[in-house]
């Protein structure tokens, strides 16, 4: 909801009243279900405008954007990971840090990143609302975006683009409250872990309680000859789970690869030898290099990564390289 004092948002009446029962519904329902806010959201801004493909999509690492949902012409489209490069939507967010629009360079950005949805068409229009969460010091931090577009040109009025920033910024709240209530749990004695350390056990209790209630609809279908119902449920139970993986994904630890960004090219050379085993003489040898250049090189690896001991480093650079 609006700011005290903030400007009431510019859209139609027929408009508003979709926004303030989506505003309540979102609160009461989707608190704790990414996939339903996620799912929900397409609907409500469906009802002010055409929407072919929608996306969400959170930035994770130096370089990559995970899309934990997307939808594209009546049909769920599967989670994936990309890499981002200089040219596309995800480059201008983050240069610009507002909502990206296909007028603006009529399409470039949107053409030139990964499409989302059939392959072979083009979105002729787009609305990409970024996500900023808090940083301690310094803007707002861009993590993510919500993204509708259509196959239709001039399908976004300014009273689509305020709807879907509007609902961008609900999402944004849900999120960063949901953030805010784990750092709270943090703080207290012996409190949950921090952040960026999903464990394995934590993976396999999800999967076995998930694959579980797979089970028992499939075990209800066995018993009726009308199946249909039961499939649709499990249709949509996988999807909830692939998307709930993809975000799992946004909290295995990214140490290893801001350390490995943190190099020169010639000391990641170096690294990725160290990982390798290479002793200093193999080292120079291998590079065609000094004794001495290796050695400072050597120095100055071990000094940005805060470690005593090659092994240490060797081993930190394979989790990188394992990603």
């Amino acid at each position: 909801m609006p700011e005290a004092g903030a400007a009431p948002l510019r859209v139609d009446a027929e408009t508003a009243i979709v926004l303030r029962e989506a505003y309540h519904k979102i609160e009461a329902l989707f608190r704790a279900d990414h996939y339903g806010l996620y799912d929900y959201v397409r609907v409500v801004v469906a009802k002010v405008a055409r929407v072919d493909t929608f996306f969400v999509g959170f930035l994770h690492g130096a370089n990559r954007v995970r899309y934990p949902y997307g939808y594209d012409d009546g049909r769920y489209v599967a989670p994936d990971t990309h890499s981002y490069g200089p040219n596309g939507q995800t480059a201008w967010l983050l240069k610009h840090r507002q909502t990206y629009r296909y007028a603006y360079d009529n399409g470039s950005a949107l053409h030139a990143g990964v499409p989302i949805g059939a392959v072979g068409r083009r979105s002729e229009d787009v609305v990409t609302v970024p996500i900023f969460r808090p940083a301690k010091d310094g803007p707002d931090q861009l993590f993510g975006m919500l993204s509708m577009q259509s196959y239709e040109p001039r399908s976004y009025d300014d009273n689509a683009v305020r709807a879907f920033e509007w609902l961008g910024g609900v999402v944004e709240r849900v999120l960063t409250r949901e953030g805010e209530d784990r750092e709270a749990l943090r703080r207290l004695p012996a409190g949950d872990i921090g952040p960026n350390l999903l464990t394995s056990d934590h993976v396999m209790e999800y999967l076995v309680h998930r694959i579980a209630a797979i089970r028992e609809i499939a075990v209800e279908a066995m018993g009726e000859t009308e199946v249909h119902g039961h499939l649709s449920r499990i249709v949509e139970t996988t999807e909830h789970i692939q998307s709930e993986l993809i975000e799992m994904l946004m909290e295995t630890d990214e140490g290893p690869e801001r350390r490995f960004g943190g190099l020169t090219k010639a000391q990641q050379g170096i690294a990725v030898l160290l990982a390798d085993g290479l002793d200093n003489d193999q080292l120079a040898a291998e590079l065609g290099i000094s004794l001495n250049t290796v050695k400072t090189h050597l120095s100055a690896i071990l000094r940005k990564y805060e470690m005593a001991h090659r092994a240490q480093v060797a081993d930190d650079v394979r989790k990188y390289l394992a990603r």
